[in-house]
């Protein structure tokens, strides 16, 4: 019997600290993010900046929601407008806020009916029917337009119903700006220089514009919405693939006087960097997450990013995509 070689420490170092405590509840575990720099991608795309990912994925449902998820709850609760085992919540939704409003009301004892496009990935209706929740399937032509106009149809029929309101809820953006904002400006040490993120409710760009802004005013957050669909550029909404950003419409959540700028970013550009990331950094991102990097790379590029630091925002992970154009061909 061959003698055995000792192990070498090194491979057991370089993870993650211990929390330090157990948590109460799953909804405790929402937020606190990484931000992860790019090494093989910078020198690849010959970046001047410093790009760096805030994987939202690692929150406990894995999107960026799960923030505006509980926290909308939480607000209604502590404003006397709904009771659990009593209010029916409904929410239109692309998939991910009704995941992450799933988790939520199973947490503290609701029903959730959640009304979304037809061309939602089936992932994501598998994972709302798996924790309870009803589904109403509307046209994808008419977008998120059609599932906010069957939502509130359903709000006005059923007794003791309430919605959430992702796209008009100041939790949403309220939300982000005391923890996602927070959370950058600290992993940073305050020396954050630009932020791009997906425009869905544009709750998450809004919220850590004017978190970061308070800090330093010349920090630029930047916008991005499908080419397809670029209604903030002043084009007609139409379809894209792009789920979870660009719904067709200018939300009450989002405040572009806070941000520096939106970027148009297609469908294929979207795609392709996201299976980029994971090919070259191994770090397999969604769809919309793919688009805000593309975005973060455009201005990473630029001479005058030299010295500065960018953080594109992931909202989610790709395994929730297995169903769309992100893995065609792969099989």
């Amino acid at each position: 019997m061959s003698k055995k070689v000792p192990l070498s420490p090194a491979p057991f170092e370089g993870y993650a600290a211990p929390r330090g405590h157990v948590f109460n509840s799953f909804l405790e575990t929402v937020g606190g993010t990484p931000l992860v720099a790019l090494p093989h991608l910078t020198q690849r795309e010959h970046l001047n900046g410093r790009l760096l990912l805030k994987l939202e994925f690692f929150n406990p449902l894995g999107s960026v929601k799960d923030r505006i998820g509980v926290a909308m709850l939480r607000d209604a609760e502590a404003r006397g407008l709904i009771t659990p085992g009593r209010t029916v919540l409904i929410e239109p939704t692309s998939g991910n806020t009704g995941i992450s409003l799933a988790f939520a009301a199973v947490a503290l004892g609701y029903r959730l009916i959640v009304t979304m496009p037809e061309n939602a990935s089936t992932e994501r209706r598998k994972m709302l029917r798996l924790m309870g929740a009803d589904t109403e399937l509307t046209p994808a032509s008419r977008g998120m337009a059609g599932a906010i106009e069957r939502a509130e149809q359903l709000n006005r029929t059923l007794p003791d119903a309430w919605m959430p309101s992702q796209f008009e809820n100041d939790a949403n953006p309220a939300v982000h700006e005391a923890t996602t904002a927070r959370e950058i400006w600290e992993d940073t040490a305050g020396k954050v220089d630009m932020v791009v993120a997906g425009l869905g409710t544009g709750g998450t760009a809004s919220g850590i514009a004017h978190g970061l802004k308070k800090h330093r005013k010349s920090i630029k957050v930047y916008g991005v919405e499908p080419r397809e669909s670029a209604v903030l550029h002043g084009d007609e909404p139409g379809p894209h693939g792009i789920q979870g950003i660009g719904p067709g419409f200018e939300p009450d959540t989002l405040d572009l006087k806070a941000l520096d700028g939106v970027f148009e970013v297609s469908e294929q550009e979207a795609v392709a960097t996201a299976r980029l990331c994971a090919a070259v950094e191994g770090i397999p991102i969604g769809i919309s997450s793919g688009a805000a990097l593309f975005a973060g790379m455009e201005l990473a590029r630029k001479p005058s990013s030299r010295g500065k630091t960018i953080v594109a925002i992931v909202p989610s992970f790709a395994e929730r995509y297995l169903s769309t154009q992100l893995f065609d061909g792969l099989a």
